[in-house]
C-alpha cells in the first residue's frame, strides 16, 4: 500500500518559518513536491524535486521556500521561510510514479499577519 504522511504544518506569524515533512512507503517516486489549495482555488504546485535532485518552484515562493529529498528515507521536506499571510493553504504532498500521482492527506498552514 501506497502512503504519503505529512508533518510539520501549524501557525506562525508573517515572516516566520515552518518545515514540512513527508515520509512515502510502498514505492520509490520519480518526483515529488508540494502543491498547495485555498478555498476557491485550485491547487497549485509549490515545489518539486526528482531523485537526481532537480528542483521547480512556483514564482511566488523562490527565495523563501527550498525542498530537499532523502532518497535514503524517501522523505521530502519543504523549508518555508519568510512566510507570508498569502502562503496560509492546505499543503498536499505529492508523489509521481509512473502514470500515477500518490496524494498525502494534506496539512494545514496558516500565517497570521
Amino acid at each position: 500500500q501506497v502512503q504519503l504522511v505529512e508533518s510539520g504544518g501549524g501557525l506562525v506569524q508573517a515572516g516566520g518559518s515552518l518545515r514540512l515533512s513527508c515520509a512515502a512507503s510502498g514505492r520509490n517516486f520519480v518526483s515529488m513536491g508540494w502543491f498547495r489549495r485555498t478555498p476557491g482555488k485550485q491547487r497549485e504546485l509549490v515545489a518539486a524535486i526528482t531523485s537526481g535532485g532537480s528542483t521547480d518552484y512556483a514564482d511566488s515562493v523562490k527565495g523563501r521556500f527550498t525542498i530537499s529529498r532523502d532518497n535514503a528515507k524517501n522523505t521530502v521536506y519543504l523549508q518555508m521561510n519568510s512566510l507570508k499571510p498569502e502562503d496560509t493553504a492546505v499543503y498536499y504532498c505529492n508523489g509521481k510514479g509512473g502514470l500515477l500521482d500518490y496524494w498525502g492527506q494534506g496539512t494545514q498552514v496558516t500565517v497570521s499577519s
